[in-house]
């Protein structure tokens, strides 16, 4: 896919750089983001063309936007959505696309190639921030003594949905006054 673009030679980035890093970009999506395939020229592109601030090193970026999940990593993915106008995640500006900033037409050629990973990304982190939502609610619920009890959506019938399930304990009378209204 890096071969469809054509790049041009600009005064801070070569037509060759462009290519290189477009390739980096490719792997990291592919790779699901992971951290090894987060490179050093990628890592620079974003900061001095993609309207990214430096974060102190590669490392804490990586961290900032991928450590955990949250919002600014869908900012950061939306931010190459080709189907969204392109808002950078940091500053809240379009001008990264502007045929006039360095490297531009590799900016647009990155949003391009996010475009068919995007949605399989947003899947697994939702997913991973889901698990992570989950497993702390059994801890803060084990810390008082419950513990979550995991159904199938619609096997309950809609009326037994307030009911307790069968073969748990009922809750201390201090729980039912705490949720009374």
């Amino acid at each position: 896919m890096a071969d469809a673009f054509q790049f041009s030679d600009e005064r801070f980035m070569s037509a060759d750089e462009k290519s290189k890093v477009l390739h980096a970009w490719k792997r990291f999506l592919e790779s699901g983001c992971e951290k090894a395939r987060f490179t050093e020229a990628l890592y620079h592109h974003l900061i001095q063309h993609c309207s990214f601030i430096a974060h102190l090193d590669r490392h804490n970026f990586y961290d900032f936007y991928f450590g955990q999940i949250e919002g600014d990593l869908f900012r950061f993915l939306d931010q190459f959505d080709p189907e969204k106008p392109g808002i950078s995640a940091e500053y809240g500006v379009t001008y990264w696309l502007d045929s006039h900033h360095t490297g531009s037409d590799l900016n647009r050629a990155m949003r391009e190639t996010a475009g068919p990973y995007l949605r399989i990304l947003r899947q697994r982190f939702e997913e991973i921030r889901r698990q992570a939502d989950i497993g702390a609610a059994r801890q803060l619920l084990a810390r008082y003594g419950l513990v979550v009890t995991e159904t199938s959506p619609g096997v309950q019938a809609a009326n037994d949905a307030e009911k307790p399930p069968r073969d748990h304990a009922v809750a201390e009378p201090i729980q039912a006054q705490l949720f009374a209204e």
